[in-house]
């Protein structure tokens, strides 16, 4: 069966971000007043075949943990939806 994976990776809360920093400051500089705690993350979609959505989630949590982002100051989750 086909699956569609979302995969949203973010910085752990305990890991500066200076990539938001910066567009925090930019942001209000541009006259966004108001805003904090942004934070930059990443976006992966793919595509996967397996037999049910038990393998595809442990195969996305295995590509997640090898490739796909860094443990040790990265959390991620992930959306499955099947594709006919």
């Amino acid at each position: 069966m086909q699956y569609h994976a979302q995969i949203y990776v973010t910085l752990r809360p305990s890991v500066l971000d200076p990539a938001g920093a910066a567009v925090e400051s930019g942001l209000g500089q541009l006259g966004h007043g108001g805003v904090s705690g942004v934070r930059i993350g990443k976006y992966i979609e793919l595509d996967l075949t397996a037999a049910d959505e038990a393998e595809a989630q442990t195969k996305v949590d295995q590509m997640c943990d090898q490739l796909l982002t860094n443990p040790v100051i990265e959390n991620y989750r992930f959306d499955l939806t099947p594709v006919a």
